[in-house]
């Protein structure tokens, strides 16, 4: 396969923000993508998580043909009633109260942690701390960069927004250690690091970080913006072990690829924010929440639940039976993820991988330099999910064969 993209009538004048791959798409179905010289992709990547549904999904496509025709932006000046029945959709499957709309993971988690520093104030300190953690991603606006442990993506932007601590991912003497601080307010983490490698927090460390918060009066804020929305087999992540956040934000996978981020709150963060302590303009109008109830609805139809939970193990286990020599020999390190959030850690850096994926038809990501990063649209099947075994095993094999 020959992967070219198509000159550019004129010079382009986007900014050189993004390391682009030489392909360009003109239309999608299912888990395919089809570029403009009409070559096939399998996509295992969903556009970083967000297309959930695939490309081109019936009940997506109708709710939003039917939506732009009436309303696409009224403003929050105004009563928004699709509003009022996606929170209350979401508020149900996650047992949360309170919901705010806003338009992106980004500004999601920016108002969490405007939330909890406004909490904290009310509690009495008046230099509210935010413990997170390391290798943590929450953004690219200045306090979700300051809260993200990554260096790289800092680098240039100094000085920081204060007022975090950071702990190791994983390591809950370490949070306990900070209740001697009364300035902390919060604890705020995810619970599989996407962009940190596919890394997963421990059986019951979330139930013990759940105990220290409440010890503590501490507001437990968990980033589900690539984790939820179905995306592990529960609806969120957190669920595996019967967790309820006091602060939960979501992205990405919600509006199937019309961008809709969500602030949800419960119990003692309720009712923080007062008129006029945090707003929006483009969130939560009426065709994003259209996209919205839109996810939700087929994600329930469908049984993608059930779906993303046993395709994850099907590629998981497919792909640890492929390559059981490179893992014997340690050319590989760890297959690890929770349903379609899969990590393949390889022991040297595999970025290439990205680039001879895509020349065999295959939409990958490579995070952390040395780990394949799958993120398969919910809907994909048995016959595509061994597809996609075979596609990337064989890939790997090479790839480990000509390293060594």
């Amino acid at each position: 396969m020959v992967v070219s993209i198509p000159s550019p009538v004129e010079a382009s004048h986007l900014m050189p923000v993004f390391s682009r791959l030489p392909v360009a798409f003109a239309s999608g179905q299912g888990v395919w993508l089809t570029d403009v010289n009409g070559q096939w992709y399998l996509d295992a990547l969903s556009g970083i998580a967000v297309n959930g549904l695939g490309h081109n999904h019936p009940r997506l496509v109708a709710a939003l043909q039917q939506q732009v025709t009436q309303l696409i932006h009224v403003s929050n000046l105004y009563d928004v009633p699709q509003q009022h029945e996606l929170a209350n959709a979401l508020a149900k499957r996650a047992g949360m109260s309170q919901v705010f709309f806003a338009n992106s993971g980004a500004e999601a988690n920016e108002g969490a942690i405007k939330l909890a520093r406004l909490f904290g104030l009310q509690q009495g300190r008046e230099n509210a701390k935010i413990i997170v953690m390391s290798d943590a991603f929450h953004g690219r606006t200045m306090a979700t960069l300051s809260a993200t442990g990554n260096e790289k993506v800092q680098k240039g932007f100094a000085p920081l927004v204060s007022g975090f601590v950071r702990v190791p991912f994983n390591d809950v003497s370490a949070i306990r250690a900070l209740t001697s601080d009364k300035e902390v307010t919060a604890v705020m983490l995810e619970v599989i690091q996407g962009e940190g490698g596919i890394l997963c927090l421990a059986d019951g460390a979330l139930t013990q970080i759940r105990q220290v918060c409440d010890e503590n009066n501490w507001l437990l804020i968990i980033d589900e913006v690539q984790t939820g929305v179905a995306r592990t087999g529960r609806w969120f992540a957190h669920q595996h072990e019967g967790v309820t956040p006091d602060v939960m934000t979501l992205a990405k996978g919600l509006g199937s690829g019309v961008p809709v981020g969500a602030l949800l709150t419960h119990d003692r963060a309720n009712d923080v924010f007062h008129v006029g302590a945090h707003g929006t303009t483009f969130g939560g109008n009426p065709l994003a929440m259209a996209a919205g109830l839109a996810t939700l609805s087929a994600i329930e139809a469908e049984g993608l639940l059930d779906n993303a939970q046993r395709q994850g193990v099907a590629i998981r286990d497919g792909l640890s039976a492929a390559l059981a020599d490179e893992m014997s020999a340690g050319l590989i390190m760890d297959i690890r993820g929770r349903g379609l959030m899969i990590g393949i850690e390889l022991a040297r850096p595999c970025t290439e991988l990205v680039k001879q994926a895509l020349a065999v038809g295959l939409l990958i990501n490579v995070t952390h330099d040395t780990v394949v990063r799958l993120l398969p649209p919910l809907i994909i099947n048995d016959e595509e999910s061994a597809e996609l075994v075979q596609r990337l095993s064989s890939l790997i094999k090479v790839f480990l064969s000509r390293a060594s």
